[in-house]
């Protein structure tokens, strides 16, 4: 008899301007259904990386963790983790599937300023950029958490550089790799209309009552959720 398929393991990308503990109360909530997970700190954001490091950066990152993990992975990605994600190598044969969470979902040539119809600058801005680009960064992040939760989530984001920002995603993982794109149907950072329009590339989509940081906001939920994404890769 054939013994059972791994469980699949995660790995945990935050957006920009977080740090990889915002994923903390989730990955509590994955461990108690048996599955192991693992998250990244993107060189382009806080204090251990620099203005300089860009998209490109997170993307090699990235990789670098998947190759040290065993069995299949699913990788969530939040918000501006959807582009370096997306930019990952084509050969990563242990990357069974790809988690858009209120995320970037760009084709090649895009950037996150593209697509918001920002023109691309001729040179790189190596400078740094803060959430306060938000008009009130506590209601576009985290509008579902109770003041005091807030407040302390507000209080442990960093900087974030410009480039990352800037740089055009040169291939498209999503094209090789099955593909779901969590939408945020009450997400304040990230327009549903424009989740809506970049979900079109995903191989399924899934709705969640939820504002923009759903892993702190509706952790249980988003638990489930990509629970059952990962019993659709393995069988358990």
């Amino acid at each position: 008899m054939s013994s059972p398929a791994a469980r699949a393991s995660f790995l945990l990308v935050h957006g920009a301007w977080h740090r990889p503990t915002c994923w903390n109360a989730l990955r509590d909530l994955l461990a108690a259904n048996g599955h192991r997970s693992r998250t990244v700190a993107l060189p382009s954001t806080g204090p251990q990386g620099t203005p300089a490091a860009g998209m490109y950066d997170d993307a090699e990152e990235i990789a670098a963790h998947l190759r040290q993990m065993d069995g299949p992975v699913v990788l969530v990605a939040h918000s501006y983790a959807g582009l370096p994600a997306t930019q990952l190598p084509t050969d990563q044969g242990n990357l069974a599937h790809l988690v858009y969470l209120s995320a970037y979902m760009p084709a090649e040539g895009e950037s996150l300023n593209s697509i918001h119809g920002a023109p691309t600058p001729e040179d790189e801005d190596l400078t740094g950029t803060h959430p306060s680009i938000f008009d009130n960064p506590r209601v576009a992040l985290y509008a579902e958490l109770p003041d005091d939760q807030a407040e302390d989530a507000i209080g442990q984001l960093v900087g974030q550089s410009n480039r990352s920002f800037q740089q055009q995603v040169t291939r498209a993982a999503w094209r090789t790799v099955p593909s779901t794109y969590v939408l945020c149907t009450r997400d304040r950072a990230m327009p549903p209309a424009l989740q809506e329009q970049m979900s079109g590339h995903a191989s399924a989509v899934e709705r969640l009552d939820a504002g923009h940081s759903a892993f702190l906001t509706a952790p249980a939920e988003l638990a489930a959720l990509l629970g059952g994404i990962a019993s659709g890769i393995t069988g358990n």
